[in-house]
Order: C-alpha cells, then structure tokens, then sequence
C-alpha cells in the first residue's frame, strides 16, 4: 500500500493506478493548454479586433522613394596643371552616384502630390516614386521647406488614392497609431505603438518644431511614411528617430498632420513656404519669472525684444508683457509660440492675449513680410542666394547678420560650401548689422569678397572672386 501524502514529505510515493490518473489529467490540461494557444477567428460570434481592414485602406497611399545624387569627386593632385599635363589627365571630374531609399503619402490623388521629407530628397538628382502595387514614377520636386524637415513631389501617375487628414491637434498621449513606411528598403512595413508625447522639439536644424513622439517602431527608410489612427487618417509624417545605436529604440517622431498640412498648401501654390513675422523675440516663463507674475509655470511666453517699425511695435506691444495666446491658441513656450507664428500668411491680423501690470488685455497684431534680397541685385558673386533679416530669436549680444534663407546648387555660393541656414556676420572685416547693411558694405569692397560666415555655433572665412 502506498504511503500518503503528507506536508513536510521529501519524496511522494504514487500507486500505479494514482499514476495513471494523473497522467490522464496531464493530457487534459496540455490539450486544454493547446487549444487556447491558437485564437479562435470569433469570440460569441463577434470578430476578434485587427488592423487589416484599416491596412487595406490606408496601404496603397504610402509609397517607396527612391533617389539618386550625382557627387563630383576630385583628387587634390587633380587641381595641380603640372600633374595633370605630366600624366596627360583630363581636365574632367569624375562622379560618383549616392542612393538613398524613403517613404512618401499621397496626399492628392488627382494632382499626383507626394508628401515626404525634405531630408529624403535633399540634393537629388533623381526622385523616383514606386508604388504598393508595383507601379514606378520619375517624380518632379514641387517645393521643399527645410525648416520643417518637408518636400512635395509629383508624380504622372493615374487610380492614386490619397489618405485623409487627422486633426493631429486633437492627439492625446496614449492613442493608439500605427507606421506604415520602407525601413531598410525591405518593402512596405507596419509597426503599431502608442503616442508618447506630445510638443516634443530639440531637434538640430530645425526652425519649427512640434512633434509626436511615438513608441511605434520606426528605422532608417521610415522617414517620410504615414504615421495613422486606428481609423486610417493621417496624425503625421514619421520624420526622425532618437537611436544611440542607429537602430530603433522605441523613441521617434512625427511631424503633426496640422504642420504638414499647412506646409503641403503653400508649396501647392507657391513652391515654397512664405512665413511671416510679428518682429518680437519671447523666452519661455521660468518658475521664478511666472511667480513674478502671478502665473503658473508653463502658461504664456515673455517679450524680450521688440523690433522698431515691426507689426508689433505698431500694435503697442512692449518687452516685458507676458503673451498669454496667439489667435486663440494658449502659448505655453517660445518654441510653441514660434511654431505658430510661422503658420499664418502675410497680412493676417492675429489677437495676442497678453498680461501687462498685473492686468490683461488683447492687441491686435499684422504679420509683416520678412525682408529679403536676391544677391544678384547686390553683387554677381552672389547670385541664386537669397538672404533675409536675421530673426529676432537668433540674434544675440554676439551675433548679428542676414541669414542664407535659400540657395540654388551649382552657383558659386553653393561650390565654395555655403549652404542655407548659415548666417553672414561680416564681410572684408567689416562688420554686418542687417540687409541694409549688407548691402552697403558688399557694394563698397573693391575686389575679391571675404564674407565672414556663422554656421552652428562655428565661424568660417569664405572667398568669392
């Protein structure tokens, strides 16, 4: 007879028919086990939740670019006439292709508009566009705006289907979205997570700056794609990825369809974006300055100059007055307030809901062109530039010039390495304080042109002959 089972045994002795039974009672439980490993297609008669049917709809908007980059390449030994004479070398640099691989969205199926990165198209020479069903495109670059990270392209193509706009303002740190994109050209790929958060900016190079932060998986080759709702609409443009080790980490980012959409609009009609300025520069609020003014951190921007004749200093709006919302929308930081500032056209009269002395008031603000001028009308040498009054926000105590707003390849200014962006300070040692400067101090040098230039915190000497 088999002993029993008592707590405190270290071994337990079973009869064979106890053995039997348990395993009989093994079997059941492996086969209930396995049963519930493999899902049935319906629970109670209802289908179990997928994001096929969305898929379905929304795949055949997103698209593969794909582009190619002619790069001269020259020897240094090649630009010595003795060398070259000696070994009877031609005069003739040679070329090198550069490839890269992306991802687009229709955005307007009867124009063919495709919306992408600007950096996914930056420089090329060749854009082709492929789409999910196969169909390949040479594709015509309609305009690009760097300082949002966006391009637009068109493609001849027929049966395009576009993917609808989300109000991407109405987001909420936990929706659920989906990326459909071409990581690592491996073809058309979707990852799903969560939004992260929202208002995230810090990204080198980058003028306005409001992105989605999302845990969806998102690699090189995904820039450019769709990032969507479990509905199929469009929240954002995957755009860049946080990544120590270049591959994903669960942290990237989506420029906002609201950004997109305004950006996809002004390339559309005028192939470029046209921003205007309110002339003022803001700091954020810290905690000591918000307690100053009787306000919690994070709510409204500080004036911190205000340029003479500028919209706003004819509006009455002074350095020190706390900008509590612009046209409606609450201002919780500068980069905030810049990125909505940059979204209204020339001539638009915006509210500005401000705090003055304790009390608030409302002024009415027009926002005025930014200056510019073509560098032909100034000097030859600086022909296919385009410069602009440097910006309230990126001016200091150090600091003072015309910006390089744009600039066409294959000009002087673009071989001798200037690339918009980059900041004039100064020119044959002479100092440059605005445009009207700039080009009083270019007209009066005799001779070859030394401009002195600013490029991310680092100074450079560039000549022109």
């Amino acid at each position: 007879m088999a002993s029993s089972i008592r707590p405190g045994d270290d071994i337990v002795h079973f009869s064979f028919k106890q053995q039997i039974r348990l395993f009989s009672l093994a079997l059941l439980i492996m086969a209930a086990e396995i049963s519930f490993a493999a899902l049935p297609a319906s629970a109670d008669g209802e289908p179990l939740p997928s994001l096929a049917p969305v898929l379905e709809k929304v795949t055949p908007s997103v698209v593969n670019i794909y582009t190619q980059t002619r790069v001269r390449v020259r020897s240094p030994l090649m630009e010595d006439p003795f060398f070259r004479r000696f070994f009877n070398i031609p005069d003739r640099p040679r070329e090198r292709i550069s490839q890269s691989l992306g991802s687009g969205v229709i955005v307007d199926g009867s124009k063919g508009y495709v919306l992408t990165n600007f950096h996914v198209i930056a420089g090329a020479d060749d854009i082709s566009v492929t789409l999910s069903d196969g169909r390949s495109f040479d594709a015509e670059l309609i305009g690009a705006d760097r300082d949002t990270d966006l391009a637009m392209v068109r493609i001849p193509a027929e049966d395009l289907q576009a993917i609808p706009f989300a109000d991407s303002s109405k987001l909420r740190v936990g929706d659920f979205v989906v990326a459909v994109g071409n990581p690592f050209g491996l073809g058309q790929t979707v990852t799903s997570g969560i939004v992260s958060a929202l208002g995230r900016a810090g990204i080198r190079g980058l003028e306005f700056q409001n992105f989605i932060q999302t845990d969806a998986s998102i690699n090189p080759g995904n820039s450019g794609g769709a990032l969507i709702n479990l509905r199929g609409d469009l929240v954002g443009i995957n755009s860049a990825i946080f990544t120590p080790s270049g591959g994903n980490v669960g942290i990237g980012f989506a420029i906002p369809s609201a950004m997109a959409r305004y950006v996809m609009n002004q390339l559309a009609e005028f192939g470029e974006v046209r921003r205007g300025t309110l002339g003022i520069s803001v700091q954020d609020l810290t905690g000591e300055l918000a307690g100053a003014f009787d306000l919690e951190k994070g709510r409204g921007v500080l004036v911190a100059e205000v340029a003479e004749k500028s919209g706003a200093d004819k509006a009455g709006l002074r350095a020190g007055d706390v900008i509590l919302s612009i046209a409606g929308y609450s201002a919780r930081n500068a980069q905030e307030f810049h990125n909505y500032e940059g979204q209204f056209p020339v001539g638009e009269k915006l509210e500005l809901e401000i705090l003055r002395d304790g009390r608030e008031k409302t002024l009415k603000v027009e926002v005025e062109e930014l200056r510019s001028v073509d560098g032909e009308q100034v000097d030859r040498r600086l022909a296919g530039g385009r410069f602009e009054e440097l910006p309230l926000k990126q001016r200091t105590t150090r600091i003072r010039g015309v910006l390089l707003s744009s600039l066409e390849p294959e000009t002087q200014l673009a071989r001798r390495g200037l690339r918009p962006g980059d900041i004039v300070t100064g020119c044959n040692r002479m100092s440059i304080q605005d445009l009207d400067e700039f080009e009083d101090v270019i007209k009066s040098v005799r001779g070859s042109l030394f401009l002195e230039v600013r490029r991310q915190g680092n100074d450079y000497v560039v000549r022109l002959d």
